[in-house]
């Protein structure tokens, strides 16, 4: 989608500091961090919400969790971490394209706040 940011940042048009990178995911350092680590992790496919995967969407996904234990690793959160998908409006999405965050090094509040 071409006014997506998410696929701006995914196609290089847009610069972030990146944390993972192949040919099927991102993640990146988020620009406003709700804690001391706080990275996305984006499939570089448009997908606008949770809702909108589809079982052909399965592989990537799994690929994607898969590659959270790395990043996390990568990252220094040996002591555990937050992974958090806000699907909707009443979920609190702000960019249309499914991204995950994972965040830590700090112990996450329950509810979230």
């Amino acid at each position: 989608m071409s006014d997506c940011i998410f696929c701006k940042i995914a196609n290089g048009e847009i610069p972030v500091n990146v944390v993972y990178e192949d040919d099927q995911i991102l993640s990146f350092h988020d620009a406003d961090p709700q804690a001391p680590v706080h990275v996305l992790i984006i499939p570089k496919k448009h997908i606008p919400t949770m809702d909108d995967v589809t079982e052909e969407d399965g592989a990537l996904l799994a690929h994607l969790m898969l590659k959270v234990q790395d990043i996390a690793k990568e990252l220094g959160l040996n002591n555990g971490y937050r992974l958090v998908n806000n699907c909707g409006e009443d979920g609190f999405q702000t960019v249309k394209h499914l991204h995950f965050h994972l965040l830590g090094r700090r112990r996450m509040n329950w509810p979230p706040g």
